[in-house]
């Protein structure tokens, strides 16, 4: 690299290097590159660690190779707090030793699509690890990781498929401060897992368990009787849950605010009943595909505390007994700002158009069926597409 002979510039001379460095500190990353090109001095501003605390890669994914991480790891060291590498599928395990080993107060990293990460250790000081669809991790690394880093609070292992029961179990021995944990799409992991994470989490408030498949009400019920704290349940396409798993869980985590129950199928209004009683704060709930829920479960939602003064979003997209009832009850919703009904071929344009005069700022998605054509198109051989309505 060939420097300038700007070290001597007026700016230099009247700003002191103190003050310079804190211009520095609000650029952006290929801002603070060019500045590093133009004088000896200015490099050294540049690219001094204090200036690299939050670094994102994500723009730069297809350009980024193991050397860079390592290269950025030993000029960052100690002042490095957050790393996102999210998509740069370059980066292989040896770079991330060498990271672990030079910032070690690392708090937050993301490493979504890093796929040729596998097992590894961990930085001792790490709140935040994004894992998902790294699908080589397996719960050998997670007990590596976990045993060195006692403090996580948040750790994203979407898509991670080989994972198994063995790895809740590790989370649940050494992460006692965990408050977020994402799983969706670990198949494999059953009630065994949860049963063990809940006794050794106690503090979770958000849980992804959406297409864990093999869960039955017994993740439920250890939820229920070990995670009072719990906000944010998502367990879309968990087909076995029953009333009976949400009635324990809803009778005693009070302060759920987002639920997403899409494709658990076997839930009924009973459901809906027990959490207009007992979570007032509910503010997000997914019913779609949910063929049991009937006009009677949402009247009693829609005329609990949550209905009146919290519900915000509720999705009914496939729930094939709803009908323009089940907006008349709406109506006491007052703060209710999106609805979605998709497919919900008992609910009517008419039905619709009253709910929004006395909610004219409420979002309603839904689907129409075209009406039924002459018969010379309806034998031509062409394929209806149904009408979207956003109203």
């Amino acid at each position: 690299m060939v420097f300038s002979n700007n070290d001597d510039g007026l700016i230099n001379k009247k700003l002191p290097k103190e003050l310079l460095l804190r211009i520095f500190s609000f650029l952006d990353i290929v801002t603070l590159c060019r500045c590093a090109q133009i004088s000896k001095a200015w490099n050294i501003l540049a690219l001094d660690g204090s200036n690299w605390q939050r670094i994102d890669l994500f723009n730069f994914q297809t350009d980024v190779e193991g050397r860079v991480v390592e290269n950025i790891s030993k000029r960052c060291g100690g002042f490095l707090r957050k790393l996102s590498l999210r998509g740069c599928i370059g980066v292989g395990d040896s770079s991330l030793k060498t990271f672990a080993q030079n910032c070690r107060n690392i708090e937050h990293l993301n490493l979504n699509g890093c796929t040729k990460i596998t097992d590894s250790d961990g930085c001792r000081n790490l709140e935040y690890l994004n894992l998902s669809w790294c699908d080589q991790i397996t719960k050998e690394g997670i007990e590596a990781l976990v045993r060195g880093c006692r403090g996580l609070k948040a750790l994203l292992l979407r898509g991670c498929t080989q994972l198994e029961d063995e790895a809740l179990k590790h989370i649940q021995h050494h992460c006692h401060e965990l408050v977020s944990l994402n799983l969706q799409s670990c198949s494999r992991i059953t009630d065994e897992g949860v049963v063990q994470l809940c006794r050794g989490c106690h503090r979770l408030q958000a849980l992804c368990l959406s297409g864990c498949s093999n869960l039955t009400d017994a993740s439920l019920t250890a939820l229920g009787l070990n995670c009072p704290r719990l906000q944010i349940l998502e367990a879309a396409r968990c087909s076995h849950l029953t009333d009976a798993g949400f009635t324990l869980l809803a009778r005693n985590c009070h302060e759920l605010e987002k639920m997403d129950l899409e494709e658990c199928v076997l839930i009924t209004d009973s459901t809906l009943i027990q959490l207009s009683i007992h979570c007032p704060k509910l503010q997000a709930l997914s019913l779609s595909h949910c063929e049991l829920i009937t006009d009677e479960g949402i009247l009693h939602l829609s005329s609990s505390t949550c209905g009146h003064e919290r519900l915000r979003v509720l999705e009914l997209d496939n729930c094939l007994l709803v009908t323009d009832a089940s907006l008349e009850h709406l109506e006491n919703c007052r703060g209710l700002e999106r609805l979605e009904l998709y497919d919900c071929q008992q609910v009517t344009r008419a039905g619709i158009k009253r709910m929004r005069a006395q909610l004219p700022h409420v979002k309603v998605h839904a689907y129409f069926a075209p009406v039924t054509p002459p018969p010379a198109v309806a034998g031509s051989g062409h394929r209806l597409c149904r009408c979207c309505v956003i109203l």
